[in-house]
């Protein structure tokens, strides 16, 4: 026998709620939608509507897992970037809201013609594939260390109908190509931070970067000098408290800091740069 949407909405958010979930309601709604096919709008004007058992027990297990904090993006199999839905699973970070502000970036950059672009440490492909559907004439390259990751990034290509270059790679190391911008979500949280429950089933070769979170960033920017020709633009996400440190990476390999906002900074690459080497940023002692 069926359940109508009222009913089920209020148990099952309270049954969020109870596990700590803060997002409970809305997450139990965008379910609903998932199962249902029908916008919350509708569900909510109709709170007497009954829905079949099979959606019901499809609802209770996603709910099951939702109480473990499982991510509702890999619950859903999906996540939104910058206004077009990307599959994802636990083999790849769930894309953040903070990062599409890099795409803006890119956009404002004004650039026309032909552009090459890297996306590295690309995850489910969502940054570099949006840049080669936002701006016309780019040619994306999505590297990853990760070939499940990269399997995911293949099918979010595949499902936007774009071109783009996927290559099993560990940042930079080995790279034959030149670049003019490039763009990277590369892991920055340290070692010894806490996360919580929910980035806790997300893969920790995407999050965390040794002791200050920052030695993938130094890794790449000495990498950069073994490429052919060193890109004009690069745009990365950190935490904006290892924002300071970063600009002093960049600048010592020629680059200098144009815009920032947020987590995402941009860099353009200037005459000369102070080629000493940057030391380790301090630890962070958490409470």
């Amino acid at each position: 026998m069926g359940r109508n949407i009222g009913d089920l909405l209020r148990d099952s958010t309270q049954t969020l709620a109870d596990a700590g979930i803060s997002t409970a309601r809305l997450d139990v709604l965008i379910l609903l939608e998932d199962l249902t096919g029908k916008d919350r709008s509708l569900l909510l004007a109709h709170p007497e509507m009954e829905l079949p058992a099979r959606i019901i027990a499809r609802l209770n297990k996603y709910i099951t897992r939702r109480t473990d904090h499982i991510p509702l993006a890999y619950i859903r199999g999906k996540a939104s970037f910058y206004g077009r839905d990307f599959a994802v699973n636990n083999k790849v970070l769930v894309p953040r809201p903070e990062t599409e502000t890099i795409i803006t970036f890119f956009k404002e950059l004004g650039l026309s013609g032909y552009i090459k672009v890297a996306d590295v440490g690309t995850g489910s492909g969502c940054i570099g594939i949006t840049a080669a559907l936002e701006i016309p004439d780019v040619e994306a390259y999505l590297y990853d260390i990760s070939q499940d990751a990269l399997k995911v990034a293949a099918v979010n290509a595949a499902a936007h109908h774009v071109s783009v270059h996927i290559k099993q790679q560990d940042l930079l190391e080995g790279c034959s190509e030149s670049f003019d911008v490039i763009l990277a979500n590369l892991p920055y949280v340290p070692t010894i931070q806490r996360i919580n429950k929910a980035a806790g089933h997300e893969p920790k070769l995407a999050l965390f970067s040794g002791e200050d979170g920052l030695d993938h960033y130094r890794t790449f920017f000495e990498q950069l000098a073994t490429l052919p020709a060193l890109p004009s633009i690069i745009i990365i996400e950190s935490e904006p408290e290892q924002h300071g440190y970063l600009m002093q990476l960049a600048a010592s390999k020629g680059y200098t800091l144009k815009k920032g906002e947020g987590f995402i900074q941009l860099f353009a690459l200037s005459v000369g740069g102070d080629k000493k080497s940057i030391p380790i940023l301090p630890v962070r002692r958490l409470a």
